[in-house]
């Protein structure tokens, strides 16, 4: 089994800046990505960003590249979105989620191929 912690979230203005932390232990060995989804209320979970955990390469939904970051420290089992230029948009509960190897190799961008989820941190950015 694998758990995922979450933390960061926060109230921010406008412009503003946040990171988040996901803390990965347990069975983690074969992690394929990580990834953060997002939620606002009245919508379906949505991507946001992944990272391959042996390599590196990274993805991001086209609503934040250029405003997103999404790292890893390996050593730590550890997941971080930094979040800049901050939109209202944003407001959102965001989940960090594992992808194991069991729907492939290939890093995964809807919430079906990610096998463990965190439980949410609440990002709220005021106008």
């Amino acid at each position: 089994q694998v758990q995922l912690v979450e933390s960061g979230g926060g109230l921010v203005q406008a412009g503003g800046s946040l990171r988040l932390s996901c803390a990965a232990s347990g069975r983690t060995s074969s992690t394929v990505a990580m990834g953060w989804f997002r939620q606002a209320p009245g919508k379906e979970r949505e991507f946001v960003a992944a990272i391959n955990w042996s390599g590196g390469s990274t993805y991001y939904a086209d609503s934040v590249k250029g405003r997103f970051t999404i790292s890893r420290d390996n050593a730590k089992n550890t997941v971080y979105l930094q979040m800049n230029s901050l939109k209202p948009e944003d407001t959102a509960v965001y989940y960090c989620a594992l992808q194991s190897p069991r729907y492939g190799r290939v890093v995964g961008t809807t919430t079906r191929r990610y096998d463990y989820w965190g439980q949410g941190t609440q990002v709220t950015v005021s106008s």
